[in-house]
């Protein structure tokens, strides 16, 4: 081993016997300790589909760590699902979970001085929170993929957990029975894997492995194929490899990396929380980055993937098309990846594409060609104005308006709204305004797909505009604005906004304005006070405490 690498609890010289007679008892014999001790960092949970394969996946990196060399130490991290959890107050706890990963992957990993780390993750939060902890750890390590669901079928057409979502605002506009209904969400997740659209789950595995940190092509394999226990396999070797040579994830993590990992969340049209998560990882590498560097790549990435939730293919289609490695050559071919970034493997970017075609396959339609994208700029747009002073995040793909002014209809939460919306109060050229679901204001920053999705079945997604200082699910599309920062916890002007006030949201301008004068605007501010929150005790309040506004990552250190 070289003589650089992290001391281990087995390898601490005069005073390791007390160590080693606690190690013997899990298994380590004499030939043993002075092997890499390689934690596996487990998100194995039948809480949701996302993670229920992965405790195989688990057994099969460690069998193969030891093959390779290593002592793998297994243990268990936590997950939510966003899916179950969506629409409830259980969802205020989704993004504390990243930060509940990553510190538990921070503290065994330094507690038991462990020399690399291979962590597996499923749903939404598991693999920012690995990478967080990953990036602050800087040890060798790796990611494993979960896997993606695949898509359920009915009627002829695919089915995701977003397509229950939808039925309900179909259902109530009268546009289906109760009766369909049902059989939509009997068929919408047929096993186990993360949500098959381009959501938060497949583009945050597509931006780890755009850095560099998972093994190409293991971001869009389905959970229950043999390609993913080989992936993990292959990832534990990979990992003893980086081990030996010593390859650090800050040397993987670099600014290049980031930028890389936006151009390709724009060309595959990825969800609104990889800027966000982005950030936090950034923040934990200690590499700058901000909101406008979004702008920048934006302006010139095309989406080239046709994927959903406003286009039509699932991970699956998009694997079988080449993945993201074809996706990343086509960047690569036209100047605006980075081939030069290392990857964990020990290869460069540009080496690891080295023969992956320039141009996407023509038996395919999932996977554009550069002179041929959906659209030919990226899909998220950094808004800024008086009502986002700090900035907020749009995607706008799948929608036909760009800009719209009207009514803001105002609710405290978003159970106000979607009840609203239920009862079809919200009309078109309403520009709906949820708050006080920020990062501190939730707490927890909610995803609002409840409501998104209410608003695209009742057939308004095209006429009716949505603000919040929430977030939004990687399924949702639609003429939305999430992050509004400052939030209205902290006095952002979100707070401000009365029932009636006129709202303009603008993603060609970038601009998010509440039509209000100065004068009036600070006469509001004057007279308002923050709410008093429900939440005293437990993890709720001492996120709240710590965490940042959601234009720096939302971040808790």
């Amino acid at each position: 081993m070289p003589d650089n690498r992290r001391s281990s609890t087995v390898t601490q010289g005069v005073q390791r016997s007390p160590n080693r007679a606690m190690l013997r008892a899990v298994g380590f014999q004499d030939k043993d300790f002075d092997k890499p001790v390689v934690g596996v960092a487990n998100a194995h949970s039948t809480i949701t589909p996302c993670n229920m394969g992965i405790g195989a996946l688990a057994v099969r990196a460690e069998a193969a760590l030891k093959k390779a060399g290593a002592m793998p130490q297994t243990f268990g991290t936590i997950t939510i699902s966003d899916g179950i959890s969506m629409g409830t107050e259980g969802m205020k706890f989704s993004l504390v979970s990243r930060e509940v990963i990553a510190d538990s992957i921070e503290t065994v990993c330094n507690g038991q001085s462990m020399d690399g780390v291979l962590t597996i993750g499923g749903c939404d939060k598991n693999m920012p929170g690995a990478m967080i902890a990953i990036a602050r750890l800087n040890i060798p390590a790796i990611f494993v993929y979960g896997g993606t669901i695949k898509p359920g079928h009915h009627h002829g057409r695919d089915l995701t957990i977003v397509s229950a979502f939808e039925a309900v605002g179909q259902f109530v506009a009268h546009k289906i029975d109760e009766k369909e209904l049902m059989e939509i969400e009997r068929h919408a997740c047929p096993g186990a894997g993360s949500c098959g659209g381009m959501y938060t789950a497949n583009t945050m595995s597509s931006i780890i492995e755009a850095m560099g940190l998972s093994l190409m092509y293991s971001s869009t394999m389905a959970a229950e194929d043999d390609e993913k226990a080989q992936s993990a396999a292959k990832s534990a070797e990979v990992l003893v490899q980086a081990i030996k040579k010593q390859i650090l994830p800050r040397q993987i993590l670099t600014r290049q990396a980031f930028e890389n990992a936006i151009a390709v969340t724009m060309a595959v049209g990825g969800s609104t929380n990889a800027v966000l998560h982005l950030l936090a990882i950034a923040h934990a590498a200690q590499v700058p980055l901000t909101l406008d560097d979004f702008e920048t790549i934006r302006a010139r990435v095309p989406v080239l993937c046709d994927l959903k939730p406003s286009g039509r293919y699932v991970a699956t289609d998009l694997h079988k098309a080449g993945g993201i490695p074809q996706v990343m050559k086509i960047l690569l071919a036209h100047g605006v990846l980075h081939g030069g970034a290392l990857t964990i493997t020990g290869e460069t970017i540009a080496e690891v594409l080295k023969d992956v075609p320039a141009e996407p396959r023509k038996d395919q339609d999932v996977i554009r060609p550069w002179n041929n994208p959906i659209y030919a700029q990226g899909h998220l747009a950094i808004l800024k104005g008086n009502l986002a002073q700090e900035g907020a995040v749009a995607k706008i793909t799948g929608i036909k308006l760009h800009q719209i002014t009207g009514p803001a209809r105002v609710f405290d939460s978003e159970e106000a709204c979607m009840a609203a919306i239920l009862a079809q109060k919200i009309k078109a050229g309403d520009v709906v305004v949820i708050r006080y679901e920020g990062p501190k204001g939730g707490p927890g920053m909610r995803e609002m797909l409840s409501p998104t999705s209410a608003i695209i079945g009742e057939g308004l997604g095209d006429s009716v505009g949505l603000i919040t200082d929430g977030r939004f699910s990687g399924g949702t599309y639609g003429m939305v604005v999430g992050h509004v920062a400052p939030e209205a916890a902290v006095g952002g002007t979100i707070a401000l906004v009365h029932e009636g006030d006129s709202i303009t949201i603008d993603s060609d301008r970038r601009l998010l304005q509440l039509n209000v004068s100065d004068a009036e605007l600070a006469q509001r501010r004057a007279a308002w006070s923050a709410p008093v929150s429900s939440y005293s005790r437990g993890v709720l309040a001492k996120y709240a405490k710590l965490v940042s506004s959601s234009s720096v990552g939302a971040v808790t250190d």
